[in-house]
């Protein structure tokens, strides 16, 4: 049976160690005396799982607020040079918005 890191996590170290004893790997050898953080570690090596969680963002055009952002930013360093706090502090809260509009939609 394939696992994703995700289904992996959830499993208590005892369901580990038992998926753990049908591999022939050397990344899982002693799976008996390893704790979870290492016994996942060594299973996702063993099976060649990538264990870096992915983040969607569900709902929403990533790519687009992005690019707002980076324009954004571009105007509050012109706001900074220019000694415009009224338009720095505008800008921010812009910035800030968009940046919790992207975390929301995490999925």
């Amino acid at each position: 049976m394939s696992y994703t890191y995700k289904e992996l996590k959830k499993k208590t170290v005892a369901e580990l160690r038992e998926i753990a004893s049908g591999i022939e790997h050397e990344a899982v050898k002693g799976y008996t005396q390893l704790n979870k953080e290492h016994l996942l570690e060594a299973i996702c090596k063993a099976l060649n799982i990538d264990m870096h969680e992915h983040h969607v963002a569900v709902g929403v055009d990533k790519t687009g607020i992005k690019a707002q952002i980076r324009e954004l930013k571009k105007q509050r360093d012109e706001a900074i040079a220019a000694h415009d706090h009224k338009r720095l502090r505008a800008v921010r809260r812009k910035i800030k918005k968009l940046k919790n509009q992207l975390r929301r939609a995490m999925v």
